[in-house]
């Protein structure tokens, strides 16, 4: 058998981190099995699907650099092949118009409830050998109801959650065509996974209850019933149901949050899935590790905080050009100009290790570019009067020295033993100058990175503030 799965989101929404878990699982899939990974989009909600989010589907998909060998199909340009599958259904009985009206298809409802019966459609207008129907009435428009069976069960071997079965009694026939004459959902997907070969269906547990009616439709069609494999849903950091608040945005945003792509899919295949121990892998090892025996059934749970521990990890290993490519368009966003110097490449290698996401590595980068005005209480609280003539000396000293870190790491001792200060006395209040942080990578290494020039006139400039 040759595995063929799909990814089949609705345009209704962007695609976030529940969604891109489904297709990196769908991906993986047939990757690890030879097989081929289909995309469909699912716009038959035209009143809430919006080329927008069509557009930030497509964008996500690309960005985490899941390719996909068909598609993107559209189910809107599908109508024509709906209609004609719901043609025969209704040819061969397998289908029926219904005409009860949305008020009494309420009414009904609301008696069952009364009863203490589960509401549904009671099969009024269903044919049965011997059973006469009500007259048409006039100038009704009805919908296209499937002809469930009414006996027996409706049974899979989850590939996720195991053995589930539903009883055929509990299921009512499901509208496949509105009154005006439009699939419905159900009915559509049905008819996808069966022309386009679906072998496994990889999906959320939010679809397990229309499970039963799609096999069922499947099995009247004479169709193959693909393996089904339902996702448990994600939760936030904190034990509730992700939201916007915890991870539930568009894909898109951790890029324009400074997550790389590489940990992002890291970060998602651990999400349910394990393998053994291992935390951190590449997109390679994942493929021919994955398989669906090791997604657990319980909810998995969202974590900001080992999202950003594999982001450090996946930034340490990127090269310190890429970084800089990567970290250019942040900083011109901010209207930073950046030119040859300092060296961008250079900054991100020195900071690389010191922060989670490159949003964070723009803003350590983005002091060595702009007029600095480090904060007055800062700097004052730094610039002691033992610290103010130490560092007049070693301005005097960085305008000749070579401008390399072993020199300035020498010059900075001397300073230091000549003064007869401690290395924090001085270093601190040069980090302030010079980034207007006390936090930084060590203070030669800092240095080193500026020109000359700006060292020089930004210990001036702070020290001419301080004396003035």
């Amino acid at each position: 058998m040759t595995v063929r799965t799909r990814f089949a989101p609705s345009p209704t929404g962007y695609l976030h981190i529940g969604g891109a878990r489904t297709a990196l699982f769908s991906w993986a899939y047939a990757r690890k099995h030879g097989g081929t990974f289909i995309l469909r989009i699912e716009d038959t909600d035209v009143e809430r699907s919006t080329p927008e989010a069509v557009h930030a589907i497509l964008d996500g998909m690309s960005w985490l650099k899941l390719n996909y060998d068909e598609g993107p199909f559209y189910q809107m340009q599908r109508m024509p092949r709906y209609k004609e599958v719901i043609q025969q259904m209704l040819a061969t009985g397998q289908a029926y118009y219904c005409y009860t009206t949305p008020a009494e298809l309420d009414a009904m409802r609301e008696a069952q409830r009364a009863r203490g019966e589960k509401p549904r459609y009671d099969g009024v207008w269903r044919p049965e050998p011997g059973k006469t129907l009500p007259p048409v009435p006039a100038d009704a428009k009805p919908v296209v109801r499937f002809k469930n069976p009414t006996e027996g069960v409706v049974a899979w071997k989850d590939l996720v959650k195991g053995h589930i079965e539903f009883s055929n009694s509990e299921l009512d026939d499901l509208i496949i065509a509105r009154s005006d004459g439009t699939p419905t959902y159900n009915f559509c997907v049905v008819v996808d996974d069966w022309d386009m070969g679906i072998t496994q269906v990889i999906r959320g547990d939010d679809h397990v209850n229309n499970t039963p009616r799609q096999i069922n439709i499947l099995k009247a069609l004479g169709a193959k019933v693909p393996q089904y494999a339902h996702l448990s849903m994600i939760l936030g950091d904190d034990g509730t149901k992700l939201s916007k608040r915890h991870g539930a945005v568009s894909v898109m945003q951790y890029d324009e949050d400074g997550y790389l792509p590489e940990a992002v899919i890291n970060y998602l295949a651990r999400l349910g899935w394990s393998h053994g121990d291992d935390e951190v892998f590449s997109v390679e090892q994942f493929c021919s590790w994955f398989d669906l025996d090791h997604i657990t059934p319980s909810a998995a749970q969202f974590n900001t905080e080992k999202l950003n521990w594999l982001n450090n990890h996946y930034l340490k290993q990127t090269d310190n050009g890429k970084l800089a490519d990567l970290v250019r368009p942040r900083l011109e966003a901010r209207g930073i100009k950046i030119g040859a110097t300092p060296d961008l490449a250079a900054i991100a290698g020195l900071y690389k290790e010191r922060v989670a996401t490159l949003n964070e590595l723009a803003d350590a980068a983005e002091v060595f570019y702009i007029d600095l005005h480090p904060d007055a209480a800062l700097l004052d609280a730094q610039l002691s009067a033992e610290a103010i003539p130490a560092l007049r000396d070693l301005s005097q000293l960085f305008a000749t020295v070579a401008w390399e870190t072993a020199a300035i790491s020498a010059t900075i001792k001397e300073v230091i033993a000549r003064h007869g200060m401690k290395m924090p006395k001085l270093a601190m209040p040069l980090r302030v100058m010079l980034t207007g942080q006390t936090q930084t990578p060590s203070v030669d290494a800092l240095v080193t990175l500026f020109p000359r020039e700006m060292v020089l006139a930004r210990i001036e400039k702070n020290l001419a503030k301080k004396t003035a």
